[in-house]
């Protein structure tokens, strides 16, 4: 079965769709022809902004497709994204009026998105075949990515295990000519002693994912993914409200999955490095308690004193073993913090970097290709905030006053990353909870659009 883009070459006779203005429609109707005319007059088609119009042809088929841009240009993904929604079943092809092919491929494809591996009989879909040359590669490697980060936070915890999404991992590398290493057993438990913490309780066992492509010889990047497959909060169980979702508590690792994909696709200079923890957060006679004391790898002792703030722990791992090679650049992501929700909504993730020229750069590429993010700081005087009286650092805020969880959430890990050269924090939501533009209910990819931009722009 094809995607929603499919190349010329694939099809024959596609339906033009033609883009008009409110002030653009009089006169095309008037060359149109008298009969034109009376049918958009009949459907009440007024050009509007997502207005289409279906044009039949003497048979009764479709001729053509009128799409309303009301004033003028909206954004490219906007616009792909409604045509996807407003289009039946066929294969179409951008005709007058558009412009930016390439931006409304892309809100084409990604509102097509669906995830139907579970469904008896898919939906039809619309289709929209690309002539111009450069736009189906160029879109290759972000689609890629994209899909494989949501299917695999959509993909339900009792199909992805710990054991799956290090499978995963190891046949995106591998298909790529890259390798990955699984860490398991006594060697996690002592070299990962935070990450075994967290996944013993659980019968799927804990491990840690390292996975590298590329020369040695060009720029070290690293991406760090949270992969708590599941997470019931633990022995601090959590209500079954704030369980429903938990199949995506390992987006960041997803997407960082994600990214790696667009990069290997891309086939960018650098030599990429990915570690996950994939864990599940477990409740048993194994499970990690309040009050435990763990030495992490790097050497802090951590005082849990909620086993619901468990992915903290298995990236302060990760994090120490990425930070050891000092490499250029270190990206973490996580779907770590309620508090980041709180303070900005499940579509705008905050990122924590102390690096100004980095942070500005993400700014840019975030705005540059519709990717939103909003940048929070590493405010320090918060740091007396995660003190511990018996350990060196505390996993949650012991303040009493519960404030500032995101921030002091990437304090945590910041103390985890010493000799990178730039180092950066996503807390992100991993999900869409109510569809909107190309944005579909479910698993999301979020920042790895703007990222990808950002490294194919310094490195491409």
């Amino acid at each position: 079965m094809h995607g929603p883009l499919i190349s010329a070459e694939e099809t024959v006779n596609p339906i033009p769709v033609v883009a008009l203005s409110t002030s653009e429609l009089e006169a095309h109707l008037e060359a149109a022809g008298p009969v034109a005319q009376a049918w958009a007059k009949a459907q009440e088609f007024e050009a509007a902004f997502g207005d289409t119009l279906v044009m039949p042809n003497e048979a009764g088929e479709i001729a053509t497709v009128l799409f309303g841009y009301g004033s003028g240009q909206k954004d490219a993904l906007e616009t792909g994204a409604t045509l996807n929604k407003k289009l039946p079943a066929g294969a179409f092809e951008l005709s007058k009026g558009f412009e930016d092919h390439a931006g409304i491929a892309l809100g084409f494809s990604l509102a097509s998105y669906r995830f139907d591996a579970y469904k008896k009989v898919p939906a039809a879909k619309a289709q929209l075949v690309i002539s111009e040359a450069g736009i189906l590669e160029e879109l290759a490697p972000v689609l890629a990515g994209t899909r494989l980060a949501k299917d695999l936070i959509n993909t339900p915890a009792n199909d992805m295990g710990p054991e799956e999404l290090a499978a995963a991992t190891s046949q995106l590398f591998e298909d790529h000519g890259g390798n990955a290493k699984i860490i398991m057993g006594d060697v996690l438990e002592n070299e990962f002693p935070l990450v075994h913490a967290v996944g013993n309780g659980s019968d799927r066992a804990p491990r840690l994912i390292d996975a590298t492509w590329g020369k040695d010889t060009d720029p070290k990047i690293t991406l760090v993914g949270k992969g708590v497959i599941f997470d019931s909060g633990g022995l601090d169980v959590k209500p079954a409200a704030g369980m429903i979702l938990m199949k995506k508590d390992m987006g960041g690792a997803a997407n960082v999955l994600g990214l790696a994909a667009m990069i290997m696709k891309a086939e960018l200079p650098i030599r990429l490095r990915v570690i996950v923890p994939a864990v599940e957060n477990a409740i048993s006679g194994r499970a990690f308690r309040p009050s435990d004391i763990f030495t992490s790898r790097k050497g802090l002792s951590v005082e849990i004193g909620n086993t619901d703030a468990e992915g903290r722990l298995v990236l302060a791992d990760a994090l120490a073993l990425a930070d050891e090679e000092s490499p250029e650049l270190i990206i973490d992501m996580a779907t770590l913090t309620g508090a980041a929700r709180v303070a900005l909504g499940p579509d705008l993730p905050p990122y924590y970097t102390d690096d100004e020229e980095l942070a500005e750069t993400i700014a840019v590429h975030s705005e540059a290709v519709n990717d939103p993010l909003w940048r929070m700081p590493l405010w320090k005087p918060y740091k007396k905030y995660i003190t511990s009286k018996t350990a060196d650092l505390a996993n949650i805020n012991t303040s009493g006053a519960g404030f500032a969880g995101s921030v002091t959430a990437a304090l945590f890990l910041q103390r985890f990353v010493e000799n990178a050269g730039s180092w950066v924090h996503f807390d992100i939501y991993g999900w869409t909870p109510i569809e909107k533009d190309f944005r579909t209910h479910g698993g999301e990819a979020q920042a790895i659009r703007a990222l990808f931009d950002m490294l194919k722009t310094r490195f491409g």
